[in-house]
């Protein structure tokens, strides 16, 4: 099993979503799988400029932009899963968004309608049978995942594979208290470390596995106190 794990987040190792990311990786490593790790920004990813859908009418499966991407497409073209890994922005960072949209190369420009969308596939060369979101979050709610969740959705059906759950950690920045993590935190991990391996070997991750990783580590009315206090 070989997966791709595509980091988003702008501060790469030192935000949270590699915080979550490095477990989540080790636990589908323990489960046996080879697992390659990219950074959105340090792979320097230019916006998609091709208005006129050069990957799909010129020359379909190509892309016509040359930076770092052409060396990641081969790497995703062999990758059984595909990890996408963000903190929540506005609702993404701008190279996440860069990222997702360079995807269009791989998928094959031929349509079709599936319960009243319009739909397409990955080319057949492409292996990539699941999509997994990985996503840190500093607002209370899980609610606030919901806009990312559903670009992550909507990708996996546009390309007609699995979306295999999302692991949501909201309020992350409370798994660690003067650098150091807390108690909470190290649930919160083990848990994540634990997703990746049931998907690996099971296929699916636990809802009760996703729910420890995402449950409320302090009320809501407390946080919105902890926020404005600091205005």
């Amino acid at each position: 099993m070989k997966v791709i794990a595509i980091n988003g987040s702008p501060r790469m190792e030192k935000g949270y979503t590699a915080l979550l990311l490095t477990p989540f990786i080790q636990g589908m490593m323990d489960a046996g799988a080879e697992v390659k790790l990219f950074y959105a920004r340090r792979i320097k990813v230019k916006p998609c400029t091709c208005g006129q859908m050069y990957c799909w009418y010129e020359k379909a499966g190509e892309c016509c932009i040359k930076d770092d991407m052409q060396l990641l497409y081969p790497q995703l073209r062999g990758a059984d899963i595909l990890v996408l890994a963000t903190p929540v922005y506005i609702p993404l960072p701008g190279e996440m968004q860069n990222f997702i949209n360079r995807l269009c190369p791989l998928i094959e420009p031929y349509l079709e309608i599936h319960e009243g969308r319009t739909r397409a596939s990955f080319h057949k060369q492409v292996k990539i049978r699941k999509i997994v979101l990985l996503s840190s979050g500093g607002w209370w709610e899980k609610a606030n995942f919901e806009t990312v969740v559903r670009i992550t959705e909507e990708l996996a059906k546009g390309a007609n594979v699995e979306f295999a759950g999302a692991v949501l950690r909201p309020h992350a920045f409370l798994m660690k208290e003067k650098g150091k993590l807390t108690k909470d935190g190290e649930a919160v991990l083990n848990a994540v470390k634990r997703a990746g391996y049931e998907l690996i070997k099971k296929g699916v991750m636990n809802k009760e596995t996703l729910y420890e990783i995402s449950h409320p580590l302090i009320s809501e009315e407390e946080l919105r106190s902890r926020y404005n206090n600091l205005l």
